[in-house]
């Protein structure tokens, strides 16, 4: 065989097919874009748990919760929040909020765990929750109720409810807290003050406070902040950062 011929066997002809090929198959690639999964609508709707307004921007509510319980401790803005009933350990008066300046009376939403996300969405229309449209977007709507559904764990599996201490290991913890979280955070958690120069507010003081609140937000992220979530890592994952949190100077 010639050289020539070789060299159009070999060299120009597969890439002419590939060339062609390529076209051909060309509007079906340009049309594909990835997929939202439903990891992220948890992750998402973990954050509208948290904060609603604070997720989409909307100005908060001004008057307090119309169901909202006379004997709570709350008002205004802060009873729209799912957290703040419901509390971060999604328990309710049944866990964390049972006493305190959170407390409400009003039961936890563990029961409904694995419950058709259709269902809860048409509870939080209802008018026990008064949500609407205009608050909380319909395609949001869905995502909170995929969190309830689908986003919950048991907190009492990864903190002791008695001391507020985690149930993990802190030595895996530390690297996955230096990798990680130190970005944001610092190596000694003192980087970002969550509430002021006189009464400080660090990582550590909130792993050692309310755990339960480090492993939501841990998961899920921080409201009207570019955050990350850790929702794709084993809890037990989180619970070791948590642990080693938990070492870190809370003044």
């Amino acid at each position: 065989m010639k050289l020539w011929e070789n060299f159009i066997i070999f060299k120009i002809l597969p890439g002419a097919l590939f060339f062609f090929s390529l076209i051909a198959y060309w509007p079906a690639i340009a049309d594909q874009q990835p997929a939202k999964t439903d990891v992220w609508d948890i992750a998402r709707g973990g954050q509208l748990y948290d904060k609603w307004y604070g997720v989409l921007g909307r100005k908060a509510p001004d008057q307090t919760h119309p169901s909202y319980t006379a004997e709570g401790k709350g008002k205004g803005s802060s009873t729209w929040r799912c957290k703040e009933c419901h509390g971060w350990d999604y328990r309710g008066a049944a866990g964390a909020y049972a006493k305190g300046s959170h407390y409400s009376g009003i039961k936890g939403l563990r029961d409904m765990v694995g419950k058709d996300p259709d269902e809860i969405h048409k509870i939080l229309m209802s008018d026990s929750h008064r949500y609407t449209d205009e608050m909380i977007p319909h395609d949001e709507m869905v995502k909170l109720a995929k969190f309830v559904s689908l986003g919950q764990v048991d907190m009492d599996l990864y903190v002791d409810r008695a001391t507020n201490k985690a149930r993990g290991d802190a030595s895996r913890g530390a690297s996955a807290y230096q990798t990680i979280c130190a970005v944001c955070h610092g190596f000694d958690g003192k980087a970002i003050n969550f509430h002021d120069e006189k009464e400080p507010e660090f990582i550590g003081t909130i792993a050692k406070k309310n755990p339960w609140e480090f492993i939501h937000k841990s998961r899920f992220g921080q409201p009207g902040v570019p955050m990350i979530s850790l929702i794709t890592l084993p809890i037990q994952d989180i619970a070791d950062i948590l642990a080693y949190s938990q070492t870190l100077p809370d003044k």
